[in-house]
């Protein structure tokens, strides 16, 4: 009887939760954001992955930071070093949705770096990596990473 009971009243509490979530509406309100001038930030992209998912997302993210900065009295400098894996970002032929998100971040001012071991490792010719130029290859993708935190240069964890 106390079993019954119980069943009874976790179905209708499941019941009750359930008719109660599904009611509940959130609506974006535009928040009072206030916050002191940026000035000049300086961030270090390392891209390892081979995901197109996980590119798209960081390349998004250093859009909204560029713009961000900017609206609030900065400047944001960004470097997006690719190494490893994440060399394959620039690989061509190149789906459509992450060609446009590399031109919007180049157009909103980041740059690409890639690391030269990895070419060499993969025996990949820098000419077939789309935009880039020789200027743009590093000795090391990671130290040049090391190398720009050293410097100053916040380095984003996400990868």
């Amino acid at each position: 009887m106390k079993n019954q009971a119980k069943w009874h009243y976790l179905l209708f509490a499941a019941f009750a939760a359930t008719g109660y979530a599904s009611s509940v509406r959130a609506e974006y309100v535009e928040p009072n954001i206030q916050h002191a001038p940026y000035g000049e930030v300086k961030v270090v992209v390392p891209m390892t992955s081979d995901d197109p998912a996980v590119w798209l997302f960081r390349l998004r993210n250093v859009g909204n930071g560029i713009k961000a900065t900017g609206g609030l009295g900065g400047s944001m400098q960004v470097k997006i070093v690719l190494y490893g894996a994440g060399v394959k970002l620039l690989s061509q032929p190149l789906d459509p949705k992450v060609k446009e998100a590399i031109d919007a971040a180049r157009a909103a001012g980041a740059q690409f770096n890639v690391c030269n071991v990895t070419l060499k490792g993969m025996k990949l010719d820098w000419h077939a990596l789309y935009g880039l130029q020789e200027g743009d290859i590093v000795p090391s993708g990671f130290a040049e990473v090391g190398w720009l935190a050293s410097r100053g240069w916040a380095v984003d964890p996400a990868n």
